[in-house]
């Protein structure tokens, strides 16, 4: 079972990614993702929750953000970035690792910077791989590893399989069951 970071760790995070994302907006990053109207959006391990106003925007009002977190203090920061937004397509999970989501329910997830993270990494993908809709794509980033890396653990399992690399984001597919 994973632990969350101290909350300094967490909100020196916070206060850090709020200025990268003056300069790197993520809706530009979301926009390469090729979300739409209507979808439903998982961000797993939102963190200080950079994407999920530009995710509302993007799904509108017919789709849905689930902002995952197994921090209090993210859940607490998405929850507050919702209403200060007047945002009602975002609903918070508390989680290490189980969605509580249905099968087959998500469209889109997003799993950036927190797979080296992760002490049971084969548990997530298998999570999402359930959540994820047999034609929904798995949007994959982590600095910490290389490129070949990525594709290699993300695909060992037969769950996914490499679509493209999308800017600093690669994409897989979720293998038919």
């Amino acid at each position: 079972m994973d632990k969350p970071e101290p909350d300094l760790n967490f909100r020196i995070m916070s206060l850090a990614f709020g200025i990268r994302d003056i300069f790197r907006p993520r809706k530009k990053i979301l926009d390469e993702v090729g979300i739409r109207p209507g979808f439903y959006v998982l961000d797993y391990g939102c963190g200080s929750g950079s994407y999920i106003t530009a995710a509302a925007g993007l799904v509108g009002d017919a789709g849905k953000i689930y902002a995952l977190d197994i921090h209090p203090l993210a859940i607490e920061r998405a929850r507050g970035i919702a209403s200060r937004n007047h945002l009602t397509n975002i609903e918070t999970i508390q989680s290490d690792c189980a969605t509580g989501l249905p099968d087959d329910s998500v469209d889109v997830a997003l799993l950036y910077d927190v797979f080296h993270k992760l002490s049971d990494p084969d548990s997530v993908l298998g999570e999402l791989h359930r959540v994820i809709k047999p034609d929904g794509i798995l949007s994959f980033s982590d600095h910490h590893l290389k490129e070949d890396e990525i594709v290699s653990r993300v695909t060992e399992g037969g769950l996914f399989g490499y679509r493209r690399k999308t800017g600093r984001r690669t994409v897989f597919f979720a293998v038919i069951r």
